[in-house]
């Protein structure tokens, strides 16, 4: 991945044309979800699409008369910085809430985007252009009629800084340390030694999962916060989820720590589908399937691999 740092003027206005066309498209799935269900929303968002497909001919008529008609493949997923978006169509049925919050999301990053590639541009034209995008995002923020007051602001920033990455850690450290922890409970049937595993695989995870998500995004573009402060939460979180079901191997009886720590799980996974269905607008039952039809899955890894 590069930098945005490390971006030419060319390539950041290639970036911003993939990105107009990007969200356009996602627009135009939106109003084709809503369409039946509540179409004012959904002729709302076919003008977002209209509004961004304006954005991308002006943009396109700038480079062309800048740097001639070859425009280089650039994507999100090529710049470390910005917040990865779902094909909608992994995410069906959409919600009116869910889709107005992920268009929020979606204009906060193009406006913080804007206003960063306008401080790099030395051309007036370019810079004039990509002030007029960010002010222009701003206002089609307004139009996902999401609250703009103080509260929700704060709400939303919350969801990016700790919500996020402290879930992506509680689900990684309460599942993958399920089958190494389980699997010396078997094999070993020693209460010790299960708690040396389990203690050496949560921390290890959350070193790695710290690392990872604060290397993946400086928070420069998406307004996610510190990267590691992002990145102790979600550290922080990953080995708490695996310390969870390690600690009751504390208890000198194997099989009663091993009873308790499955009981454990369970609340560990509920939370889970609990955290995902207030915060990230996933539909319980939906939740409850993927987490925990994940979570018994490594557990009856653990549980042959352990036995064999």
């Amino acid at each position: 991945m590069r930098t945005f740092d490390s971006l030419s003027e060319k390539e950041i206005l290639a970036l911003a044309i993939s990105l107009e066309e990007e969200d356009a498209r996602i627009y135009d799935d939106f109003a084709e979800a809503l369409r039946e269900s509540h179409p004012a929303q959904a002729e709302q968002f076919t003008r977002l699409r209209q509004d961004e497909d304006s954005h991308r001919h002006r943009l396109l008529d700038l480079y062309r008369n800048r740097f001639g008609d070859h425009i280089p493949l650039i994507r999100r997923q090529d710049v470390r910085g910005f917040v990865g978006r779902r094909a909608m169509w992994l995410v069906r049925p959409l919600g009116l809430k869910a889709v107005q919050k992920q268009a929020e999301l979606m204009e906060l990053e193009t406006k913080r985007f804007y206003e960063a590639a306008a401080r790099r541009a030395t051309e007036a034209g370019l810079r004039q252009l990509l002030g007029d995008l960010a002010e222009e995002a701003a206002e089609q923020m307004a139009q996902t009629e999401l609250s703009e007051e103080e509260s929700a602001r704060q709400q939303r920033l919350f969801l990016l800084q700790v919500i996020q990455p402290g879930l992506a850690g509680l689900m990684d450290g309460s599942v993958s340390t399920l089958a190494p922890l389980f699997a010396a409970a078997f094999a070993t049937h020693n209460s010790w030694a299960t708690l040396r595993v389990g203690l050496a695989a949560s921390i290890g995870a959350g070193i790695s999962m710290g690392f990872a998500e604060a290397l993946s995004d400086d928070g420069s573009l998406t307004g996610r916060g510190h990267p590691w402060a992002r990145g102790g939460v979600c550290g922080l979180m990953t080995a708490l989820g695996g310390l969870g079901h390690s600690l009751p191997y504390l208890i000198s009886d194997v099989r009663t720590a091993t009873w308790l720590a499955a009981a454990v799980v369970l609340v560990e996974l509920g939370v889970i589908a609990w955290v995902r269905r207030k915060f990230m607008d996933t539909p319980l039952s939906s939740a409850i399937v993927q987490v925990v039809l994940g979570g018994l899955l490594v557990f009856l890894v653990g549980i042959l691999i352990g036995n064999s």
